[in-house]
């Protein structure tokens, strides 16, 4: 498939939010590293950000339509600019980083019903509910502020319940929208 690039060197992305009844946040073990991150990925030509989010949440976490409510989307793209020795040299068009729409959804099936074996290959090795505001002392430094903005954003949708949004650091401030 080919890799769509936006004029500006950002690729589409969907970043996705999956909380439990409870108000947790599906957090996930990608493969073979010892990095947890969001269920996201891109968005392929022709796709809209909601048929690239329902695209993902198959691969990646084995998760049907029907085993999601959708609860709704950051309303603007949020962006974050990959490290220089992440960006792949040679490549065209050339990739500086990811545009994403962040989508919050509740899951409506049982817990067993998420599984890795239907990317090819597969994503995540393991994953756990963790708490909503966890995600931003783990996540990798240069998603941080896009993290923080989607969360902060998407947080009334979810009704996580009675959360405290942690303080981040100047470098850490929510990207100009």
């Amino acid at each position: 498939m080919q890799t769509v690039v936006d004029a500006e060197g950002f690729r589409p992305n969907v970043g996705i939010v999956l909380a439990s009844a409870a108000g947790q946040v599906l957090w996930a073990k990608r493969i073979g590293m010892d990095a947890w991150q969001f269920p996201q990925g891109g968005v392929n030509p022709g796709e809209n950000p909601e048929q690239a989010l329902y695209r993902e949440l198959r691969e990646e976490l084995g998760l049907a339509h029907a085993d999601v409510q959708l609860l709704g989307a950051t309303r603007e793209w949020l962006r974050y600019t990959l490290p220089h020795r992440y960006v792949r040299k040679g490549r065209i068009p050339r990739c500086i980083g990811q545009k994403q729409k962040w989508f919050a959804l509740r899951l409506a099936s049982p817990d067993s019903a998420v599984r890795f074996d239907l990317g090819e290959p597969p994503e995540f090795d393991r994953w756990r509910w963790v708490d909503y505001w966890h995600p931003l002392r783990e996540v990798v430094a240069f998603k941080r502020a896009v993290y923080d903005a989607a969360l902060h954003e998407l947080e009334p949708l979810l009704k996580a319940g009675p959360v405290t949004a942690p303080v981040l650091s100047a470098e850490c401030a929510a990207p100009a929208r």
